[in-house]
């Protein structure tokens, strides 16, 4: 099968702020203190059902040399600089032609850059599965994540049917819901969290955009024309900017009737919060942080994240202080400190979805 996996890694991270800044991002940073950044740990993951060669990395141009360094492995003409950012479909069309430049046979994986899995075989079985179905087909698979909780910060996707590791036919995409909407969701069983990772062959996707986001498909037609020659850079830069700001969800996902979902308990999360990520610290007895990380969990139920912390008095926090001398935290309950290129927050985790306004720049 002509596999390929295309990673977005364009996001700038501003809810983790200011372990996460626009200059470098979360899916660049070794977010969990584990020896690897979360672009990393999403090769890792993809390595059991695609060769390195056909990995494909879609970010902004000022991260290139970034991804480059991170991975090395990864052909440098698979590195592609979106100049502007403009949402998921544009950058997913982008990929999508470049590869059918090449490879028109070919089944393409997109999956975010910043997420986390922990069930990573569980995952390979249930990507390897989709591969097989979209392969030589119009079908498309996106994979849902069977909710644990009543989450009101994740979009949902609605199944015909209650399966889960097999795949069922999407009724319909839901936007984020309330707590008393997400409630009712989890307890019919057959809404799932939208991980935002798709399955479809080229040919599927390039049509679905053709018919679904004409103008996109459009400039990207003419983006191809140059591909390959001394004006690819050129007409790149000045026909990028053009396409139309959208999403895929929006773009293709939620107006396409070929849509299937694959639902699997695979201990994913976005990561997008310092509450997600010191849930997924491990205690040292559930799984030991390897050499060469630098988190751990400490008596009161913190957990902490660099070289020298010291905690005293203090329950259920979070300290992610990697690039910190030294770090002393007293009497606080339930807050967050962190610490990163001379920046410092203190907040209460109850507050932390404030973090992007707090961290924004004051006017002068």
């Amino acid at each position: 099968m002509n596999t390929h996996v295309v990673i977005m890694a364009g996001g700038v991270g501003s809810r983790l702020w200011p372990v996460s800044t626009p200059e470098m991002p979360k899916q660049f940073i070794d977010i969990l203190g584990i020896g690897k950044t979360l672009l990393q740990m999403t090769v890792d993951r993809f390595k059991p059902v695609c060769d390195l060669e056909r990995f494909w990395v879609v970010t902004s141009e000022a991260y290139v040399d970034i991804v480059k360094e991170q991975l090395p492995c990864i052909p440098a003409d698979h590195i592609l600089a979106e100049p502007v950012p403009r949402n998921t479909a544009p950058c997913i069309a982008y990929a999508c032609w470049k590869i059918k430049a090449s490879y028109r046979d070919a089944n393409i994986i997109v999956t975010p850059a910043d997420a986390l899995v922990i069930n990573v075989q569980k995952f390979a079985a249930a990507i390897r599965k989709a591969l097989n179905f979209t392969d030589g087909t119009d079908k498309i698979v996106t994979v849902g994540i069977e909710p644990s909780r009543p989450e009101t910060g994740y979009g949902y996707i609605h199944a015909e049917e209650k399966l889960t590791d097999e795949i069922v036919k999407v009724k319909e995409f839901k936007e984020k819901p309330n707590e008393a909407t997400a409630k009712e969701y989890v307890a019919a069983g057959n809404y799932f969290w939208n991980a935002g990772i798709f399955v479809w062959s080229c040919a599927t996707i390039v049509s679905e955009l053709r018919k679904h986001a004409p103008q996109i498909a459009s400039v990207m037609d003419s983006i191809a024309a140059s591909f390959g020659s001394w004006k690819e850079e050129e007409t790149l830069q000045e026909l990028f900017p053009t396409c139309e700001k959208i999403s895929i969800d929006y773009a293709v996902m939620e107006k396409s009737d070929k849509i299937h979902v694959i639902a699997s308990d695979l201990g994913w999360s976005d990561l997008g919060s310092f509450t997600s990520i010191k849930e997924h610290i491990p205690m040292p007895e559930e799984d030991p942080v390897p050499d060469g990380g630098a988190a751990k969990a400490i008596e009161g139920g913190n957990k902490v994240i660099g070289k020298d912390i010291r905690m005293f008095g203090c329950e259920e926090c979070i300290v992610h202080a990697e690039d910190a001398k030294t770090v002393v935290v007293s009497g606080l309950k339930d807050y967050i400190v962190a610490v990163k290129g001379g920046n410092v927050l203190v907040c209460p985790l109850s507050e932390e979805q404030k973090i992007k306004e707090y961290s924004a720049p004051e006017e002068k």
